[in-house]
């Protein structure tokens, strides 16, 4: 079975966009991080549930990204993992990588 690993620099983004959302509504904050953490649970049942990722240059097929409440999560599928790479808003410039 294919396992969940989340990068350290998505954890982090996760983090902040709690805090950020905290300040005006702890309980939207819970509901966001919750949603989001459920939805990429999910991934281990069905990783390429989500299409591939549109500014990932050269994606060779194993980088996905979905959005949920404005945010825009970016994953990529291994044969023994699913790496959560980032998370952010999605008024924000993407980045190219």
């Amino acid at each position: 079975m294919v396992k969940i690993v989340w990068r350290k620099k998505a954890l982090e983004e996760l983090n902040n966009i709690y805090k950020s959302i905290k300040k005006t509504s702890p309980q939207s904050a819970i509901k966001v991080i919750d949603e989001i953490l459920t939805t990429t649970d999910k991934l281990e049942l069905y990783p390429q549930i989500y299409p591939l990722d549109r500014f990932k240059i050269g994606n060779d097929g194993t980088f996905r990204a979905f959005e949920k409440y404005s945010y825009r999560i970016t994953y990529r599928v291994l044969k023994t993992e699913i790496s959560i790479l980032r998370v952010r808003h999605t008024s924000r410039e993407p980045l190219e990588y």
